[in-house]
């Protein structure tokens, strides 16, 4: 597949004069807790940086066990009257809180490109998203289904009942800040549950913001957020003897500290965590139409995407053409700050401990001798901001193509036999997402029930709704987001049997 392409020559954009957010616009950064913000003099702090030029936007507490006992207590005080209300008054509530997004969405995307650096549009796509997801929560609180009431034991009637966990534990994390928060707080308010949770130290703003908007609208004590790290903050709710349930998006190693500490109390676990999509291209395929989708479902929000089309699979015979199209696609994507305006689709890394690990990741590659057909390096200037990267001549099991980058990387490799394929594309710890590219409509049913990941597209990638479950197998967790399905992760069924022999 070795071959001369011309690369592309990045620059990075840079914003305009006037700052995204204003000081008015942030949020106050005390902890929220019983509808109300700490008061947060003299307590210690974390910086919350800009990472499109490394700049201090804010800076949050470091919060404490002591902090994250304060707000379950809050949320268990609340959590019996909250579930009283029947669906259709949570659902209006669920509503309003859609409302108020709409009303500030503007605000909430330029805060959150302000704190993680991702593009305007990137944020504006968050939002909406969030929105829908409140939407989609409050119909499905209404319409929630069990097993018909009935008699199954002869002389007695079975009534199942679906009820609330009761308090439930958040841990979100910094590269879908408002959006992840949604996808948990929107179904756990809608089963019931009240809740706790801890944004990402990194990129708390918008869920802090978030909760300032919306506290005149819930009970106090339903929603509370604990700022702080992972390692205290975390490690206390999934292991607080009075929190039925912790879920938690992140990395694997997170969610495997997570589990560890939750199993000491038995609680239930939600994990939606790591991925390394595979991208299964026939030789059937319409490659102009994959290369076009990749450009953004391999690079939306830097390749920083869980389910993104990081890892491709081409058929030997069109490998090359397919390479051409996506290094033509791929040359032509903005990089640069927010600020930069609604063209810049490629923003930085999140920090700079992100940036220094994918750029390990870049050259350890180079020094194994695989080649960037674009990119391949981190840009000059200030921030994190690396180029938008296809390897190509990947050999199989190499680390670029194994282990999540979590960056603006793509890996190609090649294959010649459908079952090779498909057993390269399980051969790896997560089973988030993958898509299959063919013409062939018996293939297109076949392949997809042979690949073991949550979602398998076929002829796309990373399209989401809110109606349809997201979720893993293997390494990438277990538990559902969006769908009805979610609001089964965040309910408990009840067998209620009546003698009603006369």
């Amino acid at each position: 597949m070795t071959q001369t392409i011309e690369p592309a020559t990045y620059e990075v954009h840079r914003g305009e004069v006037t700052p995204l957010v204003s000081e008015s616009d942030l949020p106050a950064t005390g902890h929220f807790i019983a509808n109300q913000f700490t008061a947060d003099a003299g307590r210690d702090r974390i910086d919350v940086v800009n990472p499109a030029d490394g700049s201090v936007v804010s800076t949050v507490i470091v919060g404490t066990e002591e902090d994250v006992d304060r707000a379950v207590a809050a949320a268990l005080a609340a959590q019996s009257d909250w579930a009283r209300l029947v669906p259709k008054e949570r659902a209006e509530i669920l509503h309003r809180i859609a409302d108020r997004v709409v009303d500030n969405a503007d605000l909430l995307a330029r805060l959150e490109s302000a704190n993680t650096g991702k593009p305007l549009p990137v944020s504006h796509d968050d939002i909406a998203q969030t929105i829908d997801t409140f939407r989609f929560m409050a119909g499905a609180a209404r319409s929630t289904t069990s097993q018909a009431a009935a008699t199954y034991s002869e002389g007695h009637l079975s009534v199942v009942l679906r009820e609330p966990l009761g308090v439930i534990g958040v841990v979100t994390p910094w590269n879908y800040p408002l959006l992840m928060a949604a996808w948990k707080i929107a179904p756990i308010l809608a089963a019931g549950n009240t809740m706790v949770i801890k944004p990402s130290e990194q990129t708390p703003l918008t869920t802090l913001k978030f909760a300032e908007l919306v506290a005149d609208l819930l009970p106090a004590g339903v929603f509370n957020v604990v700022t702080g790290r992972g390692s205290v903050v975390g490690s206390r709710l999934s292991g607080h003897p009075q929190i039925d349930m912790i879920a938690l998006t992140g990395s694997v190693g997170s969610g495997k500290a997570v589990a560890r500490s939750a199993s000491e109390s038995l609680k239930r676990v939600h994990l939606e965590l790591g991925g390394k999509a595979p991208v299964v291209i026939f030789d059937d395929a319409r490659l102009d139409e994959a290369a076009s989708a990749l450009r953004t479902a391999a690079f939306w929000n830097a390749g920083q995407e869980c389910g993104a089309a990081c890892r491709v699979l081409v058929h030997e015979s069109v490998a090359a053409r397919f390479t051409e199209l996506l290094v033509e696609a791929v040359g032509s994507l903005v990089v640069g700050e927010p600020g930069g305006g609604e063209t810049i689709e490629i923003g930085p890394m999140i920090s700079e401990a992100h940036y220094d690990r994918v750029c390990g990741y870049l050259d350890r590659a180079r020094e194994q001798g695989i080649r960037a057909a674009i990119g391949g390096t981190p840009l000059p200037g200030a921030g994190y901001f690396i180029a938008p990267t296809v390897f190509v001549d990947v050999p199989d099991g190499a680390e670029c193509s194994r282990e999540e980058i979590f960056g603006p990387v793509v890996t190609i490799e090649t294959f010649t036999d459908e079952d090779d394929a498909i057993a390269r594309a399980n051969g790896t710890p997560y089973g988030l997402a993958a898509s299959v590219w063919t013409e062939n409509a018996r293939r297109a049913h076949d392949v997809p029930s042979r690949l073991d990941f949550g979602t398998v597209w076929v002829n796309d990638h990373l399209v989401l709704a809110s109606e349809v479950p997201w979720g893993g197998f293997k390494g990438s967790g277990y538990g559902r987001d969006l769908s009805i399905y979610a609001l089964d992760d965040y309910s408990r069924t009840k067998h209620v049997m009546h003698n009603q022999q006369r």
